[in-house]
C-alpha cells in the first residue's frame, strides 16, 4: 500500500511517503507551510519515484490545531486527490503526536492560545494503533479531562506552554511529559493506512478541517 501523508497542524511542517513499510519524511519547523509544503511533496515524489497515480490515499492532519495550518493541509490534500481521483483519510493531529510517542497511554495537548488547549486521551491497541479514549476537547489547562487511571504520558506543545498547571491539575494521573513533540506525517500516513485497511477512507470533497473550538476570535463587547 501506498500513502502520501500530510501535516500543517501546528508549527511544524511534515510530509511522508509510505510504502510497504517503508518510509520516506521530511520534516521542518516554521510558519511557511503554504510555500513549503508542495515542494516538499514534489521533493519526496522525486526521490521515491513515485508518481501520485500509484497512491491508494492520501492522509492529512485534520485538526485541532492552528487554523490556517488546517486549511493549508486540507486544500492541498484535496486538491492532489482530485487531480488524480483517489480518496483522502483526515487523521486527528492529536492522534497522530500520540501514535509518535512510545508510550502505551499518551495525553496529547494543543496549544490553543486564549490560554486554552486542544487535548485528547489515546491508548495504544495490541496492533501498535492509538485509539481515542473518551472525546478531543478545548478547555483550559487547568480543565483538561482526562480519563480514569495513572500513567499516562503527556505530550505536545500545550505542554510545552502550560505543563506546570497541566501537572498540578492531573497530579498522579501523569507519570511524565515529553518537550518539543509535533505531530509527524509519518504517523498520519502509518493511521491513514490503518483507515484505508478499514475500508473507511473518503472522497477528496469530503476532506475538509476539524477546528474542535469554532469560535476563531473571541469579540470583546462593550458594557
Amino acid at each position: 500500500m501506498n500513502i502520501l501523508a500530510l501535516d500543517t497542524s501546528t508549527e511544524a511542517c511534515s510530509v511522508a511517503i509510505l510504502t510497504d513499510g517503508a518510509v520516506a519524511e521530511r520534516f521542518e519547523y516554521g510558519n511557511q507551510h503554504s510555500e513549503r509544503l508542495l515542494a516538499m511533496v514534489d521533493g519526496l515524489l522525486a526521490e521515491t519515484g513515485l508518481a501520485l497515480t500509484q497512491f491508494d490515499a492520501i492522509a492529512f492532519g485534520r485538526g485541532p490545531g492552528s487554523f490556517t495550518g488546517l486549511r493549508i493541509g486540507a486544500g492541498v490534500a484535496q486538491g492532489l486527490a482530485f487531480g488524480v481521483d483517489i480518496p483522502v483519510t483526515p487523521i486527528s493531529s492529536l492522534a497522530a503526536l500520540a501514535q509518535g510517542v512510545d508510550a502505551p497511554r499518551v495525553l496529547a495537548a494543543f496549544d490553543a492560545r486564549m490560554n486554552q488547549v486542544y487535548s485528547a486521551a489515546y491508548a495504544r491497541n495490541p496492533q501498535g494503533i492509538v485509539e481515542l479514549v473518551g472525546a478531543e476537547s478545548v478547555a483550559v489547562p487547568s480543565e483538561v479531562p482526562l480519563p480514569g487511571g495513572n500513567g499516562w504520558i503527556g505530550a505536545g506543545n500545550g505542554w510545552d506552554q502550560y505543563h506546570a498547571v497541566l501537572l498540578e491539575h492531573l497530579k498522579e494521573h501523569v507519570s511524565n511529559w515529553h518537550e518539543q513533540a509535533y505531530p509527524h506525517a509519518r504517523d498520519v500516513g502509518r493511521l491513514g493506512a490503518a483507515t484505508v485497511q478499514a475500508g473507511k477512507a473518503i472522497s477528496a470533497e469530503l476532506a475538509l478541517p476539524v477546528y474542535v473550538r469554532d469560535d476563531i476570535a473571541v469579540k470583546q463587547v462593550k458594557p
